[in-house]
């Protein structure tokens, strides 16, 4: 296979295209490189103290700048070649355009390589005017790249993080109000670790800008595709506000603290009486009640007393933080108190109900007899004294008792029965 030979030339009105083709392109890079020296992330950058990534790209994208302005000024010399050419007459000859088709389409622009330019070990090359274009096109875009993601957050961090460190402050201020101070409460620590964490974010974000940005993952996104990493920062705002609502918590007690703990002793109060109420129910239930089992009452809960002492020495000297969790747990069992002291008389009293279910019982069917004219049924006369003297009587053998209002029951229904089936017979 021969080696190919030259391109054909080109022609006038293809040079002329061209030429104003690569102009129009040398304009735009002018301008964006003239943006690209004026953009204030750029400055930032230039006078800021980088450490980390930020410091190692910014280094690599300072010298792709340099390599940028340099192949810059080779293509506007090449292209002023050009056109100095095109301009010498009307009437281009043939020798002039193969001239021109060489230096618009060959590769005949020198330029210096180096590693900011792409080509490492290589002291200089040559390239077309395309090619170079294509070559500062991606210098620019690293460049750019990396300022604009240093500058978003820029942008982005340090003003959040200066609101929340002033959320901040006014959070500590309100804390040590109400005695929340670092060694005394888990709150106070958790205040000292944010300012911690915030001081130190903050100076990371304004030396390592880079170390907090996250790329787009689509490749074909532009300059600077990506967004800040807040997870930090977001963490120490949502730490900050667990903390803000705790002291909020500290406070209401401050300003309810009184009736709260009136309502607690109210409760146990409460309780106090139900379980005197049971323990004096109990006596009366083994007086009058024979065989029947009747659970232990206890007494007050000493130790809820203890804590309400507890609770109202905390609020005389203004100890909100530890009145807090304190009358937050009073709260909760007080209220399980006075329930426990109302099952225990529910339980001690059972027996009583169950008597008076069955005096109930027997009077109802007593008066059901008598309207059905059986009153003088010397049987059932028999069995109702006796379930009666069993019920009034004390102390009362409910089991005993029962049955005997079970038969009078009993004994009732029969009669009733035997007086329909004799009606149902005389009529």
């Amino acid at each position: 296979m021969g080696v190919p030979g030259p391109a054909p030339a080109m022609s006038r009105d293809e040079v002329d295209r061209a030429l104003g083709r690569l102009g129009a392109e040398h304009e735009a890079i002018e301008s964006s490189l003239l943006a690209l020296q004026d953009h204030a992330g750029r400055r930032l950058l230039e006078g800021a103290e980088l450490t980390g990534v930020t410091k190692d790209r910014w280094a690599t994208a300072e010298r792709q700048i340099t390599v940028l302005w340099a192949h810059f000024e080779a293509y506007t010399a090449a292209l002023e070649a050009a056109r100095e050419l095109r301009a010498r007459r009307r009437w281009l000859s043939p020798d002039d355009l193969t001239t021109l088709t060489e230096m618009l389409r060959g590769a005949g622009v020198t330029v210096s390589g180096g590693s900011a330019a792409g080509t490492p070990g290589r002291l200089s090359e040559r390239l077309s005017l395309e090619a170079l274009v294509d070559r500062m096109n991606g210098l620019y875009a690293r460049a750019l790249d990396v300022i604009v993601s240093a500058d978003s957050v820029w942008t982005a961090l340090p003003a959040r993080i200066d609101l929340l460190a002033a959320e901040l402050r006014r959070t500590r201020s309100l804390a040590h109000s109400v005695g929340v101070r670092p060694g005394e409460h888990p709150s106070g620590d958790d205040l000292e670790d944010i300012t911690d964490e915030l001081g130190r974010l903050r100076a990371e974000v304004l030396t390592d800008p880079l170390a907090f940005w996250v790329p787009a993952t689509d490749a074909s996104a532009a300059p600077g595709g990506g967004h800040p990493d807040t997870g930090r920062y977001d963490r120490a705002a949502r730490a900050l506000e667990d903390v803000r609502r705790e002291i909020e918590a500290v406070l209401a007690v401050r300003q309810d603290a009184e009736r709260r703990l009136m309502q607690v002793r109210d409760l146990l109060s409460r309780a106090d009486r139900t379980l005197t109420e049971a323990r004096q129910a109990r006596g009366e239930v083994l007086a009058k009640i024979a065989a029947s089992e009747v659970p232990a009452v206890s007494g007050p809960s000493a130790a809820l007393h203890e804590q309400l002492a507890t609770a109202a020495e905390y609020r005389r000297r203004a100890q909100w933080h530890l009145l807090s969790p304190l009358l937050e747990s009073l709260e909760e069992r007080a209220e399980e108190e006075l329930l426990r002291a109302r099952e225990s008389l529910t339980a001690v009293t059972a027996p009583l109900a169950v008597r008076a279910e069955l005096r109930g019982r027997l009077d109802a069917y007593k008066a059901k007899v008598a309207r059905h004219g059986l009153a003088e049924d010397l049987l059932l006369i028999e069995r109702y004294d006796i379930a009666r003297r069993m019920l009034w009587s004390a102390p009362c053998d409910l089991r005993a008792a029962e049955q005997a209002v079970l038969r009078y029951q009993q004994a009732a229904a029969e009669a009733l029965a035997a007086g329909r089936t004799d009606r149902e017979g005389e009529s």
